[in-house]
């Protein structure tokens, strides 16, 4: 790389780190290929991305942002999974994990806050964006949906001493 795309690089890389919610930090070393191409699809997915650069070029990135605290973190074979959905990345992150020895989340950030392995791991039990925007529309819609049978179960029950009562006058 030359100097010019490093600073294009670190300029997205800011950008990045100023713009999304959640960022995970993991090792990969030892996955193959065709396991990082896995990770990537999984990821996009579920609306997160994965960046794989250079420590010291994210490092200087996540100067003067919110998740500064995951410098640290910046050792080795380091890969950057981030999502604007707080429990995306991390979600996904966690179920890699289960299923590659190899991949080891070392932690994250969740806005100005820095995680460590169990916070992480801890988020991605949590239900996604999605998942809740649906239990809440649910509990909104339970009441009508109550008073709408509430309604009709007295006409309901005329009904059928009507067709009670014909059925004994026909008889």
């Amino acid at each position: 790389m030359d100097r010019a795309e490093k600073s294009e690089l670190v300029s997205t890389l800011h950008d990045v780190f100023k713009s999304t919610s959640v960022v995970v930090v993991a090792q990969y070393s030892g996955l193959t290929v065709a396991q990082m191409q896995t990770l990537r699809k999984q990821m996009s997915k579920a609306g997160a991305s994965v960046k794989v650069a250079k420590n010291r070029l994210a490092k200087i990135a996540l100067e003067g942002t919110d998740v500064a605290s995951i410098g640290s973190l910046m050792k080795g074979p380091t890969l950057i999974a981030y999502s604007d959905d707080p429990v995306a990345a991390p979600k996904v992150a966690a179920g890699f994990a289960k299923d590659f020895e190899k991949f080891v989340i070392l932690g994250g950030a969740l806005g100005a806050t820095a995680l460590n392995v169990d916070g992480v791991k801890a988020l991605a039990t949590l239900p996604s964006l999605d998942e809740l925007r649906a239990k809440l529309l649910g509990l909104l819609v339970s009441p009508a949906t109550k008073i709408a049978q509430l309604s009709t179960a007295p006409a309901g029950k005329l009904a059928r001493v009507f067709g009670a009562y014909a059925e004994k006058d026909a008889a």
